[in-house]
């Protein structure tokens, strides 16, 4: 990786790890304090955020047909605004109807400047060399939730939560926006690949298998992200044993994104996605077996490498598979169904975890097996197809 690239990924990845520190990962901490201040239950507060994930999808494939278009610099910036907006707003709601609006608002900012606009972003600049920076920027952001929980949890004892919210809107104006703006390639003219291919992407046999895939693996993330403690209880740890677990999770995700950038570059990446859609399952069947705070720690580890994975697979798969032109398109169109399952996940899988318990990991483990069938069944050698519109 050259000094320039290098640069682009030091300037990426801390401004996805501040977008995801900021919007995603606020509720865990937040929700409690919003809902009593405005009257509603944290699981109203959860409903709202799993809205603004919905937005998120929608946007999706538009944010990515820009990218492809213009380049990532200025719908990058564009977030850190929309960011700023959205937890100003929030910071300012005494009413539901505003608390909701400023998550509408998020959503927005979460389709303009999270993992999926990164990506595109990348595809924009490198082409089909991306694959290095997006491992990059994924190892840094992937201490997003290890950064942003402790911040948030000081702020909000120390100042509260409106003053958090504050906190974090200025920081994109100082920090996200001059990073995204003046660290990052300006590319706004269209390219010549960009320029020759069709702008109608069609949904063919690898599209499908990868939506599938990779909606039912962000179901999976979305649920241990919400249930991971009650699981771990269930299955015999105690509260402080599953917590001391769960915080397993980020650092084996940084474990295996490392493994990925060393030892499976030279591979296609969907080998390194096959082998990571399984380590959930075995996690899981571990767990069964043996019981108590040593197999709830190798079920973290075992997950969370997974899950690091696959998020690095969400952007080079595609890229391996169809190149770089429509690459942010086939970005949104792809992770739409992604943000859906991750928008429903937690009131899912909360209704299973209420009904058996940690027998809910079948479930989700069946899930990761579907990822691997899915996985098992796409073309690496198969041409893109495109459609004229």
């Amino acid at each position: 990786m050259n000094t320039q690239t290098l640069r682009v990924v030091l300037a990426l990845g801390t401004t996805q790890t501040l977008a995801w520190a900021s919007t995603y990962y606020l509720p865990a901490i937040l929700a409690d304090a919003i809902g009593r201040d405005l009257g509603v239950s944290s699981t109203f507060v959860f409903a709202v955020f799993s809205a603004s994930l919905l937005i998120a999808a929608v946007l999706g494939p538009r944010v990515g047909r820009t990218i492809d278009m213009f380049g990532g610099r200025g719908v990058l910036s564009i977030s850190n605004i929309v960011f700023a907006l959205g937890l100003a707003l929030l910071a300012l709601s005494y009413s539901v109807t505003t608390m909701v609006l400023s998550w509408a608002v998020l959503g927005i900012g979460m389709s303009l400047g999270l993992y999926d606009a990164g990506f595109a972003a990348l595809g924009r600049f490198y082409g089909a060399t991306a694959r290095p920076a997006i491992t990059g920027i994924t190892l840094i952001a992937g201490f997003a939730s290890t950064i942003g929980w402790p911040l948030t949890a000081f702020g909000l004892e120390t100042f509260g939560w409106r003053e958090t919210c504050f906190a974090w809107a200025l920081a994109h104006c100082v920090i996200g926006l001059p990073i995204n703006w003046f660290l990052l390639p300006a590319n706004a003219k269209i390219d010549e690949v960009h320029a020759a291919h069709p702008r109608r992407v069609h949904f063919d046999r690898n599209m499908v298998l990868l939506s599938i895939a990779f909606a039912l693996a962000w179901m999976v993330t979305g649920a241990m992200a919400a249930h991971f403690p009650r699981l771990m209880q269930s299955a015999g740890a105690s509260a402080a044993e599953a917590v001391a677990a769960g915080a397993l999770i980020g650092p084996a995700q940084v474990v295996a994104r490392v493994i990925e950038a060393t030892y499976f570059a030279r591979y296609h990446p969907l080998l390194s996605a096959r082998l990571a859609s399984i380590t959930h399952p075995i996690g899981a069947a571990l767990l069964t077996l043996s019981a108590g705070p040593f197999a709830a720690a190798l079920f973290a580890i075992l997950h969370g490498s997974g899950n690091g994975i696959l998020t690095i697979a969400r952007g080079t798969v595609p890229l391996a598979i169809f190149g770089h032109a429509n690459y942010g398109y086939r970005l949104g169109l792809i992770g739409a169904p992604s943000r859906v399952a991750q928008a429903a996940a937690p009131l899912l899988f909360g209704w299973f975890v209420d009904l058996w318990g940690a027998g809910a990991l079948l479930v989700s483990s069946a899930m990761s097996l579907l990822v691997l069938a899915a996985l098992l069944l796409v073309r690496p050698a198969e041409s893109p197809t495109v459609q004229k519109g």
